[in-house]
């Protein structure tokens, strides 16, 4: 929308680098040009702007195929108008000279043009298509027709219009064909889940057989070695045994002869101190052989003084010590 100020009866326009202004005056063309900017007087001026920008129609329409099948086209069309100065002769694009808005709606004509040529081409090839084959292919094929179709229409060129684009963003069927179309494939993709859970499951409890396995296997070895081992220690308790049995024997022989050895020793010994003995017992006899009747009374007595116990009190009675004294007093030869 151009840009209008007032000054003192006059009027000044602007536009954007985007709109072409067509600036008539008195039936005569005076500015003509995209972001013009001029002074002009309202009741002898006739104005149009003219976008000249690329624009995005987006359009949806139902559509039958042929196998009487109701679907919905999505599109979007990208079109700008070429030549400003046939537009503005074929449509109304002049604006108020006080507030620069379109007097009419060309915008919505131009939208109509472009709908209803691109619905009459999308209808031809959908309505030979099946359902299926238009859910598949759909989408190429009539984004081609609808191309090919606004690129023959006449009436474009002759309104100043260009097709830049033509894009097919979707062809949807009603909601009820939808979900039934969708149930096989749902389905499908189910047994496809369940096919991966049950190959999962099955490749878990494969797993689980090679780790029990792989268990056993351990058990098994590891009772194959508890029996080595205690085959082993049986092994190593009966050498030991036989070791200390030999250490045994060895020191029982040792024992026995040191004993044998200290027997003889003590034998020897034994039968050197008897010898000792008697050899001193023989010398004693000879001594005392030649010995008086009173010396050998008098050793005698000694000999039993030496091994007579210890007297500590000696108790003598009368009667005794009468008979000692009487003794005593004899004289030597009576005695004898």
């Amino acid at each position: 929308m151009a840009d209008i100020n007032r000054r003192f009866g006059w009027r000044h326009a602007r536009s954007a680098p985007t709109a072409h202004i067509r600036h008539h005056k008195r039936g005569r063309l005076v500015h003509d040009g995209p972001g013009l900017s001029f002074w002009f007087r309202p009741l002898s001026a006739a104005l149009s702007e003219v976008p000249v920008d690329d624009r995005e129609l987006a359009m949806a329409f139902h559509a039958r195929t042929s196998d009487f099948q109701d679907v919905t086209v999505q599109a979007t069309v990208t079109y700008r108008i070429s030549d400003p100065a046939v537009a503005a002769a074929r449509l109304d694009f002049s604006i108020d000279p006080d507030s620069g808005v379109w007097r009419g709606a060309p915008l919505e004509q131009l939208s109509t043009l472009l709908t209803e040529t691109a619905q009459q081409h999308a209808l031809d090839v959908l309505a030979r298509t099946p359902l299926a084959a238009a859910l598949v292919d759909g989408v190429a094929s009539v984004r081609e027709r609808i191309s090919d179709g606004l690129a023959a229409e006449p009436r474009l060129p002759a309104t100043g219009i260009e097709v830049v684009a033509v894009r097919v963003v979707a062809i949807r069927p009603e909601p009820e064909v939808e979900r039934a179309l969708r149930t096989p494939a749902r389905e499908q993709i189910q047994q496809e889940a369940d096919r991966a859970t049950y190959e999962r499951r099955a490749v878990a409890v494969e797993r689980e057989r090679t780790i029990a396995e792989n268990e056993l296997a351990s058990k098994v070895e590891l009772a194959r070695r508890e029996e080595q081992l205690v085959e082993q220690r049986g092994t190593n308790a009966r050498r030991e045994a036989e070791e200390n049995a030999a250490a045994d024997g060895v020191r029982a022989e040792a024992e026995a002869a040191r004993t044998v050895r200290l027997a003889r020793a003590e034998a020897e010994a034994a039968r050197t101190t008897g010898e000792a003995r008697a050899q001193a017992q023989a010398a004693w006899l000879r001594v005392h052989a030649d010995a008086d009747t009173a010396t050998l009374h008098a050793l005698t007595a000694t000999r039993l003084a030496e091994n007579l116990p210890r007297i500590d009190s000696l108790t003598l009675s009368p009667d005794v010590l009468t008979g000692l004294l009487a003794k005593l007093a004899r004289p030597a030869g009576e005695e004898r």
